[in-house]
């Protein structure tokens, strides 16, 4: 087995390039840095900032061989108890039909370059239905937050033509088989099964015309990738688009017959740093580590030149070397359209840069588009600092995009928890490479995420209402806020698992729960409640979260109590609290309950009980308190939300 080295001659790399692109060389990153190993083994675990400089680590073009070593130390980080703060922790077991040992090892690496301390668990090879339809097994024998199924065509029986019939027994019985898998994992251990498309044999029968032929391997294959997102929607299940991978990277490098007859490695070593990052992205993506606003440099990045030297008519977006930053602005509106918050962040004089969006007639992208506009010459790290606040986003959330090398290096000196990738000198190469890179990944797709970008509008004239109103009393009243209350259910589902894995700040326990988690809740907890919020300007979507489980027949505890920022001092958390004990009292209930659990970012709760009148009972040397409120002595109060 071949695999690649530290000490192995380096590969070119961006700043080399210009009109090639190799996602196996992960190019959007920057190269590893001198002293890898040595450093990846003085991690240590009594470090109050080993979280953040683990993730530091992770966030560089890893090699197979410095992604194991690199993966070793988180393994013994979580072995010691160590807290890896600001990543999320996360259990994965992998099942797998094929040598999957050195891909589980570099796992934990690209978990951690998206935002996620993962431990790892890999059942015996091709042990995967027993593993799985027995209770007593060890893949249940602790909580797993998900499970990753490592298995290919040759697997699901798809590999032998069925030149006899149309092949659709073949394929009926390989999504029976995972059918099976996914009900069993679900209602046994709760985790949610990660489930790949296949990729498609590199080695066509009939040439063009297999497509055509309906028992052919891969017509089978593209059958069965086709059923497989509405099968996983069925479960609960998240989609690893394998075949996407391979065929972005070709089928002809991405197989590799040798190592598969020998080893039984589902794909060319060379890829195991690609696969993993798209394993590490999605699981990201479920703890609600994906980016949320793409900062946009605007000189050589949104068009060509520089237009404080060479004026508004000279600078490029027409003919053959302005298509490429027009390719940039056209993305830029896509990622806008379905949430992505766009800011610019730009050296230069702000009415002149703004002058291009105003009257630049090849210009695409134009002032209304850009919710944060920071446009002067305070360094890079500052502008991005002030876009963060006016967002009243995280650091974490933010893409710089830059053709300046030095720029980019800055910010990351400056500011690690920003992604600035790496850029070729050639800007149609740009949406490529950002793409590439996965910032954006998601695990589902709601109203509230088209309408994400929008909702930063509103809140400008929210605040301008707010400048000139009174008092609270008026300006909440004049906001005509209409607020809605519902039980989990299938429809929210998808919202509900996205807030709970991404609310830090307003959340009381910052517990995390997958999708098929709670999915189970919607019929095992005492009292669910999921929260909406519309107002004159717009509406918020879901914003808030409720989550209390029954502890007797007399007392709830409240599981998780969380909050979007977007909507603070608009007493909407003193209306969930009436629906909360409305409900316990009609149950019965007479104590409810609950817990405030110190985290780095959810400070600004520390007395959320207090104020609604809970009774702190205790509280620990971590700053943790435990409350409970008398129903029968809870009075609603009147609050400003329309009817």
């Amino acid at each position: 087995m071949s695999m690649s080295t530290t000490g192995a001659e380096p590969k070119p790399r961006l700043e080399e390039w210009c009109v090639t692109f190799d996602p196996l060389d992960l190019p959007w990153l920057p190269r590893t840095p001198d002293g890898f190993r040595a450093a990846c083994k003085a991690l240590q675990a009594e470090d109050g900032g080993v979280g953040a400089r683990v993730q530091q680590l992770a966030t560089h073009a890893l090699n197979d061989s410095d992604a194991t070593n690199l993966g070793r130390a988180i393994a013994r980080l979580l072995g010691e108890g160590a807290s890896l703060a600001p990543l999320s922790g996360l259990n994965l077991a992998v099942l797998s039909s094929t040598t999957f040992d050195f891909i589980t090892s570099a796992l934990p690496a690209a978990a951690a370059r998206h935002g996620v301390a993962l431990g790892t668990w890999l059942a015996p090879l091709s042990q995967i239905e027993q593993e799985v339809l027995n209770p007593g097994s060890e893949l249940y024998s602790q909580p797993r937050d998900a499970v990753l199924l490592g298995v290919d065509h040759q697997w699901f029986g798809l590999d032998a033509p069925a030149f006899g019939g149309d092949g659709e027994a073949q394929v009926g019985a390989a999504l029976e088989r995972l059918r099976v898998l996914l009900t069993t994992i679900s209602q046994t251990g709760g985790a949610t099964t990660i489930v790949p498309t296949l990729a498609a044999p590199a080695s066509p029968l009939f040439g063009s015309f297999e497509r055509r032929v309906a028992g052919s391997s891969r017509a089978m294959v593209e059958r069965f990738n086709a059923a497989l997102p509405e099968l996983c929607a069925e479960h609960g299940a998240l989609l690893l688009d394998v075949a996407a991978v391979a065929e972005l990277v070709g089928l002809a490098r991405w197989s590799d017959p040798l190592a598969y007859n020998r080893y039984k490695l589902p794909f060319a070593s060379d890829a195991v740093p690609l696969y993993c990052d798209h394993v590490g992205r999605l699981l990201g993506a479920v703890r609600g580590k994906s980016r949320k606003c793409l900062v946009l440099d605007l000189d050589n990045t949104c068009w060509g030149g520089v237009i404080g030297d060479d004026g508004l008519e000279g600078i490029c977006l027409s003919g053959p070397e302005g298509e490429g930053f027009v390719a940039v602005q056209r993305l830029a509106l896509d990622l806008k359209a379905r949430g992505v918050v766009l800011a610019v962040s730009s050296r230069n004089n702000d009415e002149t840069a703004r002058s291009a969006f105003r009257e630049h007639p090849d210009m695409l992208l134009k002032e209304a588009d850009i919710a944060v506009f920071q446009a002067n010459w305070e360094d890079k790290a500052s502008n991005l600092e002030a876009i963060a606040r006016t967002l009243e986003i995280g650091l974490d959330a933010l893409v710089l995009l830059d053709d300046n090398a030095a720029e980019r290096a800055h910010v990351r000196a400056a500011l690690p928890m920003v992604a600035a990738p790496e850029l070729p000198n050639e800007a149609a190469y740009y949406p490529t490479v950002l793409m590439a890179a996965g910032y954006f990944e998601t695990v589902s797709f709601s109203a509230e995420d088209r309408e994400r970008a929008q909702s930063y509008a509103a809140n400008a004239k929210r605040a301008e209402v707010f400048s000139q109103a009174r008092n609270l009393e008026d300006y909440l009243a004049s906001l005509e806020m209409k607020i809605g209350f519902a039980p989990f259910d299938p429809v929210g589902r998808g919202r509900i698992a996205q807030l709970i894995n991404k609310t830090n700040q307003f959340n009381l326990t910052t517990r995390r729960y997958t999708e098929a988690q709670v999915a189970a809740m919607e019929t095992s907890a005492a009292f669910t409640l999921q929260v909406r919020l519309a107002d004159r300007y717009g509406d918020f979507g879901m914003i808030g979260v409720i989550i209390a489980q029954a502890d007797g027949p007399e007392t709830w505890d409240v599981d998780t109590w969380l909050m979007s920022c977007r909507v603070l001092g608009r007493q909407v958390e003193r209306a969930m609290l009436g629906q909360l004990a409305e409900a316990a009292r009609a149950a019965g209930v007479k104590t409810l309950r609950a817990r405030y659990i110190p985290t780095a970012k959810n400070g600004m709760v520390a007395d959320h009980y207090d104020k609604l009148g809970f009774t702190l009972v205790a509280s620990d040397e971590t700053g943790g308190r435990e409350y409970a409120l008398d129903v029968a002595a809870f009075q609603a109060v009147e609050l400003p939300f329309a009817a």
